[in-house]
Order: C-alpha cells, then sequence, then structure tokens
C-alpha cells in the first residue's frame, strides 16, 4: 500500500467506511448497483498496481472506475489524460474530500458512500467437531521451505513479511531524517543503507556456506585455483565495519565467477579421469526398483459382428504381459489341454480401445505384419482388471520406448487429516491405494508411481520426522530412494513432494506459498499450502488445504477458497493476471475441504448402511456450490463410490461419531466427504484418474486418509532440429475477430493480453471496436482482425505448437484490471483456414462472461513433422467392430437412439452437459454457424428412389450420461459429460471440427477392397428398423471421395481410417454452402427412449486430439436388434431372467454363440444352481436341433 509524504499512512489515522479494501471489481459494482443512486462511490485496492487504489463511481446506471496512483514521493493522484496536470493528496480521504466538491472533473459528484460492511470477527471454531477451545499454536517449525536434509537447520526463519515489516519502518520514519540529511547536504543515506544491511543480513551468512562449499570443489576439480579461491573468500570476510553492504557485493561477485567455472573445472578433471581408469556405471543405473513380475489375465475373445451377419465363436485366452521384457503373449486354449500361442513385443500393439458400454471389454490392435493390422476384442473378468491390463502395457511401452524423455508420468495424491496425534505405525494402504472406493488392481498397486503428493492438516510431526518416515515407507514398498523436492508447512498444514530418483534432474522452477484463512485471516490454524513446478515443460500446481469448519459455514469456506485461489503466489509471476486455477497445465487441489452433508443424520447413516452413495452426494455443500459455480468453478473430481471419511470414532472404523456433548449443549456433527481431491487441467492435454477412494485399516485419527493415483501426459523442453526459423519458415497465430460477453455495469473500452510460453513477451490487441449492450449487467466487446496483433511463436515446428497453450485475459482501458481470462489450446487451431472457439471467462474464481473467436495457427510444411504420443494408443469407443463405409454411414443417422429405455427415463434435460468426447460433437455441437454441403441425397436415399421409406426415416437421437459437469480445461477424457445429442437429417447444418483431428488407426486387413462379403439384410426384429433398408456398396459419392481414401488421393485403396467418424466428420466440414438449411422432415417418435436436445447453453470448446475416440453408434449387437433384449426373452420365457446380467458381463449375449457356452460358463456368469444349468443347457440344445 502506498505511503504518502512524510511517513503518514495514506488512509489516514484510520481506515474511512467507504474504503473496501481488497473488494473485487464485481463486488464492487454490484454494491454500487443495489445503492442505485447516481453520485454512489466507495474506494477499493487496484488490482492491477500494488499499492494503488480504485475510485467507482455509480452514474446513469453504469460504474466508472478511476485509478488513484501513488507517485514517487508517495502522493496520491487520480489518474489523468495526457497533459493534464495531476491534483496531489497526501491521503486518501484528502483526495475524496475534493472530489465530494462540484466540477472537479468527474463524470459525477461524489455524493453518497456505500460503506463496507463490517464483519464481526468470529473465532474459528466449530464445537461439533471437538476442536480445542483456544486455536492450536504453531510448531516450532513454523514453515519450511526447502526439502529436509541432513544440512537443513530446523530453527524457524523469519518471515518474508519480518523483512517487509523492517522495509515500512524505513518508510515511514527513517525515510523522513535521510530525507532531512540530503536537504542539509549529505551525500549518503545512513539510514537506508542500516535497513539493506538488517535485510540483507541473513542472505550475507547464506552466501559464506556456498562460496565455502564451492571452495571445496574446487580444491577437488582443480588444486591450482583452489588457493586463489580461498585467498579471495578470506579478503572478503576481512572487510568489516561500515563497509558490510559493499563486502556481501564482493562476496556475491565472487560467487558469479565460481558458477560461471566450476562446471568447466570439473568437465575437464572428469574427461582427464575417464582417460585413466576404467569407467564406472553411473549412479542411477544403480538405483533399481523391484521387478515386476509376468502377470497373466484370463480373458475371453469377444463375439462381436464383424459383418452384420457373421457371428464370432467365444473362446478362452491368457494375456501375459512382460513388462520387463517387452512383450505380450497371447495364449489360446484349444482342445485335448493343448495351448497356441502368439507373441508380440511392444512395438506391435497399436492401439488399446476401450469400451465405455462395456466396462470390462477391451480391444486390442495389433500389427501382425508390415502394414497389416488385426483388432481383436477381450472381456475381463472385471474393469478393474481391464485397467490394470492397460496400465501395465502403458508401464511396457514406456519403459522400452526410445524416447529420451517421458510422455507420460503417475502421480499419487493423499490428504489426511492426523487428528492431531501422532503418526500410525504403517499407512501402507495409503500409499497402496488399498481399501474402498476405486481402488488399482492388485497386478499394478506395488508399481512405482513417478511422483508422491503428501497433503496433511493437524500433523504435530516435526518435518523432518514425517517426510523422513514418509521416504522409508516408500522404499520399503519400492525399493526405490525417492527425492524429496519441495516441503511446505503453515502451522499443521503440511505438504510434501517426492519425486523418483531418476526424474530429480526434470523438476525445475520450484516454489511454495501459504496462505493463513484462520482467525480475521491472520492465524494458520486454517488455511491452505502449495507447491509448484516444472517437470520438463509441464507445469504442476498442487494445493493442500484446511478450510473453515462447522456444519452451517458453508459462506466461510467459499470465502476461504476464493482468498487461497488469489493470494496463493505460486507459478511464473508474469501470469501474475490470472490466478492459480489457470498458471498451469494441471493444478489438483487436496484437503481437509470441511464441506458436509445437509440431510438428517438418521437419513445419512441408513444410506450409508445399504451403501447408497448418490442421494448423499445430492445434499453433498461442495457439489451444491460447485453447480452454482461459487468453487472450485471448472475443476473435476472423480465419483466418489466409498463412505464418508468423517467422523469416525477412533480405533475404529464401523462407526461414526455424531454426537458431541459440549458446554452449550449437545452438537450433531453429521458423516461427510471432508477430505477431498480436485484437479483443473487445460484443454486438449491427457489425464486419466485411475483410483480415487479411501483405506479402512488406519484408525488412529476420525478421518480416513484419501488417494488418487493419475496416469499425466507430459511435454519435453522442445529443442528444434532445424534451429530457429527463417522468415519464409514462421509459423503464426493469426486472429480474424474476437466477440466477448462480459458481466458488468461499467462502459470502458477494453483490449486483450496474449501469454504463452511460446511467445517471447505478452501481446496487447488495440482497444475493441464494437460495442453493444442488451443488459445493463453485461457489456458486448468485438475486435475486428485490424485491431487483433499477429503472434509469433519462438519455434515454429508444430510437434512443438501442439502441446502449447494461449491464455487470454480481457482488460479495461481505464483501470487496466481484469475482466476475464481463459486457456485456448493451439492444437485445434493448427491449420490453413480459421477454427472457431467458444468458452468462458473467469475472474478470481468466478465466471464473468464468455469469448468466442476465429483464428488459426499456421504452420510451415517445412515444419509439419511430428510424432505420436505413447498415451495416445489408448482410445475409447461406444462401438464395437469394424464399419465398411456404408454401414457406417448409415449407422451414424439411423441407429445412435438405440438404447435402454430405463437409460432414457433417467437422463435429466434439465442438465447442462457438453459432449466433449463424443465424436458426434465433432458433427453436430462445434462451433455453430458452420455447414457442410458433404450430406446430401447421395448419402440418404431419395423420396423417388426404389426405398421410398428410408427417405422419411425417424430423427433418432442419443443420451449419455455421467456424474461430474467437465470443465472446457482437459479434464480426464472418461470423465467428461455426453450430451443428448441431436442427429441432423438431410440438409441440416453440421458444426465445424478441429483441423486434421488424427482418427484412431482400425485393423486395414478389414477394410482392404474386395474383402468384405456383399451386405444382407440384417434380421429384424425391432419393427422401427423394419423400413431402414442399409444400401449395398455403390461408388462413394464425389464429395465424399476424399474422406475414405490416403492422402486425399483418388482411386487409392480405402485407407484404414476410412471407419472414422473423426475423419468423417472433418471432411464433411470442409466444404460449406450459404443460404439457410432446407426444413427438416417431421420426426416420427424415437425407436428406443426420448430424445434429449442439445446442450447448447454449455460453454463449448474443442476436446482433446489423441486419446477421445468414441462413436455415437452402440454396440453392434443391440444396433441390429439382436444381443441383450433376445437374451432376456430367452431367460424371461424359462423364467431365470435373474441370470441376464451375468451373461451379459461375460460377453454371452446373443443366443446364437450361446449355443458353445459350457457348464463352467455358466458357473461364472453367476449360474450355480444345478437345476437352473440343466435347463439352460437343454434349452439350447432343442433350438439347436430346429
Amino acid at each position: 500500500m502506498a505511503g504518502g509524504g512524510c511517513g503518514l499512512s495514506p488512509l489516514g489515522p484510520a481506515p474511512p467506511m467507504w474504503y473496501h479494501r481488497d473488494l473485487s471489481r464485481a463486488a464492487a459494482e454490484e454494491l454500487l448497483a443495489r445503492a442505485g443512486r447516481d453520485g454512489s462511490f466507495l474506494v477499493r485496492d487496484s488490482e492491477s498496481v500494488n499499492g494503488a487504489y480504485a475510485l467507482c463511481v455509480l452514474f446513469q446506471k453504469h460504474v466508472h472506475t478511476y485509478r488513484v496512483l501513488p507517485d514517487d514521493e508517495g502522493f496520491l493522484a487520480v489518474q489523468t489524460s495526457q497533459g493534464v496536470q495531476p491534483k496531489r493528496f497526501k491521503t486518501l480521504p484528502e483526495l475524496v474530500s475534493l472530489y465530494l466538491q462540484p466540477s472537479q472533473g468527474l463524470v459525477t459528484t461524489l455524493l453518497y458512500p456505500v460503506d463496507r460492511e463490517e464483519t464481526v470477527l468470529s473465532d474459528d471454531r466449530d464445537y461439533s467437531d471437538g476442536e480445542d477451545e483456544k486455536p492450536p499454536l504453531p510448531p516450532r517449525s513454523a514453515s519450511t521451505s526447502t526439502p529436509p536434509g541432513p544440512d537443513t537447520p530446523t530453527e524457524s526463519t523469519p518471515a518474508a513479511n519480518g523483512l517487509s515489516t523492517i522495509s515500512h519502518e524505513y518508510l515511514k520514519g527513517s525515510y523522513a531524517l535521510d530525507l532531512e540529511a540530503v536537504k542539509q547536504g549529505a551525500c549518503s543515506l545512513p539510514h537506508l543503507n542500516k535497513t539493506l544491511v538488517a535485510s540483507c543480513k541473513r542472505l550475507n551468512g547464506e552466501v559464506d556456506k556456498v562460496l565455502t562449499g564451492l571452495e571445496i570443489l574446487s580444491k577437488v576439480f582443480d588444486q591450482q585455483s583452489a588457493f586463489m579461491v580461498s585467498k579471495m573468500i578470506q579478503q572478503s570476510v576481512n572487510q568489516g565495519g561500515d563497509q558490510e553492504l559493499e563486502n556481501l557485493v564482493t562476496k556475491l561477485a565472487i560467487l558469479k565467477d565460481l558458477l560461471s567455472s566450476i562446471e568447466k573445472k570439473a568437465l575437464k578433471a572428469l574427461q582427464d579421469m575417464s582417460l585413466t581408469s576404467p569407467c564406472s556405471p553411473p549412479l542411477h543405473s544403480m538405483r533399481h526398483s523391484k521387478a515386476i513380475p509376468v502377470q497373466a489375465f484370463e480373458v475371453k475373445l469377444d463375439v462381436y459382428l464383424a459383418e452384420l451377419t457373421k457371428i464370432g465363436k467365444s473362446q478362452k485366452y491368457t494375456l501375459s504381459v512382460d513388462v520387463e521384457g517387452g512383450r505380450l503373449v497371447v495364449m489360446k486354449k484349444v482342445k485335448d489341454n493343448q495351448e497356441d500361442w502368439i507373441t508380440y513385443t511392444h512395438d506391435k500393439i497399436r492401439q488399446l480401445i476401450k469400451s465405455q458400454r462395456v466396462q470390462n471389454k477391451l480391444g486390442i490392435v495389433l500389427e501382425k505384419e508390415k502394414d497389416k493390422s488385426q483388432r481383436k476384442d477381450f472381456i475381463f473378468a472385471s474393469a478393474k482388471k481391464r485397467e490394470a491390463f492397460c496400465q501395465l502395457l502403458q508401464l511396457m511401452k514406456n519403459k522400452h520406448s526410445n524416447q529420451d524423455e517421458p510422455d507420460m508420468i503417475s502421480i499419487f495424491i493423499g490428504t489426511f487429516n492426523m487428528g492431531s496425534v501422532p503418526s500410525p505405525k504403517s499407512v501402507a494402504s495409503w500409499v497402496l491405494c488399498r481399501g474402498l472406493g476405486k481402488t488399482l488392481d492388485e497386478m499394478t498397486v506395488a508399481i512405482p508411481h513417478d511422483l508422491y503428493v503428501f497433503g496433511s492438516q493437524e500433523n504435530s510431526v516435526c518435518d523432518r520426522e514425517w517426510v523422513e518416515s514418509l521416504r522409508a515407507m516408500l522404499k520399503d514398498q519400492t525399493e526405490l530412494d525417492y527425492k524429496p523436492i519441495a516441503v511446505q508447512t503453515l502451522w499443521n498444514i503440511k505438504i510434501a513432494v517426492l519425486v523418483k530418483p531418476e526424474h530429480e534432474n526434470r523438476i525445475s522452477h520450484v516454489g511454495m506459498s501459504s496462505v493463513k484463512t484462520g482467525i480475521a485471516n491472520t492465524l494458520g490454524n486454517k488455511g491452505a499450502v502449495g507447491v509448484s513446478f516444472m517437470f520438463n515443460g509441464t507445469s504442476f500446481g498442487f494445493v493442500n488445504c484446511h478450510l473453515t469448519s462447522g456444519n452451517e459455514k458453508i459462506a466461510r469456506r467459499n470465502q476461504n477458497y476464493l482468498d487461497i485461489l488469489r493470494l496463493l503466489s505460486l507459478g511464473d509471476k508474469q501470469l501474475s493476471s490470472f490466478d492459480i486455477s489457470l498458471r498451469f497445465t494441471h493444478l489438483f487441489w487436496l484437503g481437509d475441504l470441511n464441506y458436509r452433508l445437509d440431510m438428517d443424520i438418521q437419513e445419512i447413516l441408513n444410506y450409508i448402511n445399504r451403501k447408497e452413495f448418490d442421494p448423499l452426494l445430492k445434499v453433498d455443500q461442495l457439489n451444491l456450490e460447485k453447480d452454482k459455480n461459487k468453487v472450485f468453478f471448472r475443476f473435476v473430481e472423480e465419483e466418489i463410490s466409498f463412505p464418508p471419511t468423517y467422523r469416525y470414532e477412533r480405533g475404529s472404523r464401523d462407526t461414526y461419531v455424531w454426537q458431541k456433548q459440549k458446554a452449550t449443549g449437545m452438537r450433531t456433527n453429521v458423516p461427510s466427504w471432508c477430505d477431498r481431491i480436485l484437479w483443473k487441467s487445460y484443454p486438449e492435454t491427457h489425464i486419466v484418474c485411475n483410483s480415487y477412494g479411501c483405506t479402512d485399516d488406519v484408525v488412529t485419527s476420525d478421518h480416513s486418509p484419501v488417494f488418487a493415483t493419475f496416469e499425466v501426459g507430459v511435454t519435453s523442453q522442445f529443442v528444434s532440429k532445424k534451429g530457429l526459423p527463417k522468415s519464409s519458415e514462421q509459423a503464426y497465430i493469426e486472429f480474424e475477430s474476437i466477440e466477448a460477453i462480459v458481466k458488468t455495469a461499467s462502459r470502458t473500452k477494453f483490449f486483450i493480453e496474449f501469454y504463452s510460453t511460446c511467445l517471447e513477451e505478452f501481446k496487447k490487441s488495440y482497444e475493441n471496436d464494437t460495442q453493444s449492450s442488451d443488459n445493463i449487467n453485461f457489456l458486448r466487446v468485438g475486435w475486428s482482425n485490424k485491431q487483433l496483433t499477429t503472434l509469433k511463436p519462438l519455434l515454429s515446428e508444430i510437434e512443438y505448437l501442439q502441446d502449447q497453450h494461449l491464455l487470454l485475459t480481457v482488460k479495461s482501458l481505464d483501470g487496466y484490471e481484469s475482466y476475464g481470462e481463459c486457456v485456448l489450446a493451439l492444437k485445434s487451431m493448427i491449420g490453413s483456414t480459421a477454427q472457431q472457439f467458444e468458452t468462458c471467462l473467469s475472474h478470481r474464481g468466478e465466471e464473468t462472461g464468455k469469448i468466442r473467436g476465429s483464428m488459426r495457427v499456421r504452420v510451415p510444411s517445412e515444419r509439419m513433422g511430428t510424432r505420436e504420443r505413447l498415451y495416445g494408443n489408448v482410445q475409447l469407443s461406444l462401438h464395437d467392430g469394424d464399419r465398411t463405409e456404408n454401414q457406417f454411414l448409415t449407422l451414424c443417422f439411423f441407429v445412435c437412439s438405440l438404447r435402454p429405455k430405463q437409460e432414457a427415463a433417467n437422463s435429466d434435460s434439465s442438465i447442462s452437459k457438453n459432449s466433449y468426447n463424443n465424436p458426434a460433437y465433432y458433427i453436430l455441437e462445434g462451433v455453430p454457424n458452420q455447414s457442410a454441403a458433404a450430406i446430401s441425397a447421395e448419402l440418404l436415399p431419395s423420396p423417388t428412389s426404389a426405398n421410398p421409406q428410408a427417405a422419411k426415416a425417424p430423427h433418432p437421437t442419443a443420451s449419455a450420461r455421467t456424474k461430474p459437469p467437465c470443465p472446457s480445461s482437459g479434464p480426464p477424457p472418461q470423465r467428461r459429460p455426453m450430451t443428448g445429442l441431436s442427429v441432423p437429417t438431410v440438409g441440416s447444418t453440421l458444426n465445424r471440427p478441429p483441423p486434421d483431428f488424427p482418427p484412431p488407426p482400425l485393423p486395414k486387413a478389414a477394410l482392404e477392397p474386395g474383402s468384405e462379403p456383399p451386405m444382407t439384410k440384417p434380421r429384424t426384429l425391432h419393427p422401427d428398423l423394419a423400413e431402414v433398408r442399409i444400401p449395398s456398396a455403390p461408388a462413394a459419392p464425389p464429395v465424399l471421395g476424399e474422406v475414405f481414401r490416403r492422402g486425399g488421393a483418388g482411386g487409392g485403396a480405402l485407407d484404414d481410417q476410412s471407419c472414422s467418424v473423426l475423419q468423417m466428420a472433418k471432411t464433411l466440414s470442409e466444404s460449406e454452402f450459404s443460404g439457410p438449411p432446407p426444413p427438416r422432415a417431421p420426426s416420427a417418435p424415437p425407436l428406443r427412449g426420448q430424445p434429449l436436445g442439445l446442450g447448447l447453453d454449455a460453454c463449448r470448446t474443442f476436446p482433446p486430439r489423441n486419446p477421445i475416440t468414441e462413436s455415437i453408434a452402440e454396440d453392434m449387437p443391440e444396433e441390429v436388434g439382436l444381443g441383450e433384449s433376445s437374451v432376456g426373452e430367452w431367460l424371461q420365457r424359462l423364467g431365470l431372467e435373474r441370470y441376464e446380467q451375468g451373461l451379459l458381463h461375460n460377453g454371452w449375449d446373443d443366443l446364437e454363440f450361446l449355443s458353445d457356452i459350457t457348464e463352467e460358463d455358466l458357473e461364472e456368469a453367476g449360474v450355480m444352481d444345478p437345476a437352473h444349468k440343466l435347463i439352460l443347457l437343454e434349452s439350447l440344445r432343442q433350438q439347436q436341433q430346429k
């Protein structure tokens, strides 16, 4: 805060009531709107300049903001136009008193002060929680800002605010003495010198330690210069008295020389040693983790319809994954107990395709010979087994990759409120993710993670002891010596980050910070600690918090979150315009958030006893506040499938203690999910949550430890093989237009700032050239291409640019304050034509508007080379089996509404959803106002065709549902919700997808010309499908000729990507037609379930390219009317419908291949009654004889 002349406080003796401290811009506008009278005013701190203020005035329902800036002498003045002499004031009240008079240059006279609401300070206790009557005192080691080690002192270090106090003391008192001395002719500032010496006192000692350490290195690697170094250090030490500051400068100069030369000296010494002695193995090669044993999975070959009439046979297989050897063995059991197997090396495994409809089903694309691949679908024993298999294969490919740097790492995150008692003897189940909820399979539970992040609350153990116990536990489990890269503490809130030894040198730019949110935001019994760093080219942030407790203190918890978001100082300092939720590629937020359940205690206990968590999650305060966008805007949380983690009886996990007798009476403390882990990621990044649960055997605290593991894609520090781009090879980021809708009552002008690690410095646009408002509280502003600058990335390679992101902030010209920020992925924008984007603006954790526009990233052809990421070989799919061209096109339009009625009935059309994952999104939901002429009458039978009924096909929709609404900032693929999709009829408008979206490779063998038999009409079990004729394979229409041909060349064989809906969507969107689309044909009733409309109210941005490839079509058996309904009717006729789910789960979803089923298969499907087995087998035998 700026100081007035002669050391006076700029606020005067006491802060006036119209001064609102750090009130946000949006909140200030809301207070003035509530006041409602012209001339209403208040003053708040500026959000753009430290020490400055913002004078906000209401006039004609609009808010006008004036910046009040301090000058070099500490005087305050309202910022004026260039050439106008400002009026200077010693204090803020003096300034305001002038503008209370008329005709002083403001838009109106200041008339009605809007006073701040003085909140009564309440202690941050929740008696129902059993917290102490007084907040706990901070531990002796109040803050640890460096990793604990043998040489790390345990004494508490002076806080940064202590040094700040020294500076303030000088400005308030000694500054005037120096000023007086200068007026009397003094040539030095003794009081300032004394202040600097006091501030740098600790630095002096630290430099001595560093110099001594480097002196030892110098003696080892260069004995000739060691004497000179010692002499220089001694000379600097001997200087004393009044020359302390000069002494420090001398030491720093010596330190600079040593740091610049020591590496060269050491390199030369080691090179000389290598010539005279045998080379010893590097240190990291001697660190071995436990060898991962070969893991075997019992599976069944899934029966799917490769063609509409050809049915496969179910067979048993064993898949053995040899991570260390880099091999996958596929073993088939044949007759007479013989086995037949094929071995595939890691480089022959091309793709894994996860079925989202059948959670334990996986498609594997294997390379059999050059340019020939084959897909096989397998049914695993459970979804957990499927995930374990995928993790092992990914680990194997990563381990044997020829890349120098990893594409993907695994992260463990844990949070534990320890209840102010010593650490339990063992927390192995915590780090091994064993317990309740979504846990890891036993085959993968012991595989070491690359990063471990531990957050704790009410942790009374000293930092060093706690971290060393974590390291010892990890070494017992993994045989690796994990390295602590950061430890941060605020009282009893702690966070520690440990990394595999092999990754230690990949960590850089480590930052740590803490924020107090306890009583009056001055005590650290509540608050947050944070750690940030770069892993090669990917930025990470981790926040561990302990928020206000108490069932009813929701608003206080919300404010805690907003304070932490704003005040936690982490990440790149150049991104100070952005809160921490936008400063990192991946931000993880963990801790005891203390949000409770709003439900009667007996109802809660009943639901917990029945393990019914959905009704409880609907009344979870955190979920309710997130749905209102009040907290954790666009954060994601994995589905909760474990019981509430608080408040247990200590020593047991069988009983919740929900009542406590206090002096004020009986207090109720309902069981709740207080301990949570959430995350927020940039768009089009790879992140998958593999586990989320809690332990059930750690009983020392009234909280259970919570764990989560993540698979995260990372980028390397890119080095261009072609060097810096020449002018002819320069890539450009070009904008055609940008439009923003900002929530504000102001009518100022705006400009946009662009930030990115791919830019040498941030860039600004010119002010907006269009502006309008249909609502007093919202403003629409626009920039044409003339107002938008062209950005030049540092490097022009597409491999580099596709990993980059662009941060935008919309700022006002009057106060240079941000009205909203967002992040865009460049990956979707790469191409020769401009692509449209649309996303939300947020500021200080709250949604403040929307922004959309058109841009392109133009990459020269010389820089187009790229490579596939290792995590790109895992895809998601809602359909199974291969498709020919005409099968797929027809199914896209006629089969996507085939889904269970119960699922449709349960869908809630009122919930705003986005189909970020569904490839139909690229056709139907992308950026509006884009048309495609590719879908024409040639795609569907015309009204004059031989099949007139086909032209009157119903207009079906598809809808799927997942629990949490997903942000556009890159949540994990499987967590993104999907919206109800309306499939267009002929001539309807399609939306444009991102350019050059890589579709998933499919088996080429199935797509060779002539390899497919002629199409035949499928069996018609569904009366609604009887009128739909799937045409035979005619020649592709000219407009689609490029879809199915390799590289766009004509006359070639069908590409193995020809069946991809993404490729079709891309091609269909490349041509447009003008004029309004023709009217739709009347829609018939949906085939199964009720359709849902497009979720157009939700914010739309382009989804990730690599890991997501789904189809709007469902599993093939259901599409042709076979599968589930047939088996269900058969079982219902026999009175054994109870076994339907078990049979379907094990892959027995069609009567025609149930003939191969054995008694053992029936037992695996849950049929244990001998009489029932006999009935089923006899029925199948009779059907086979018919």
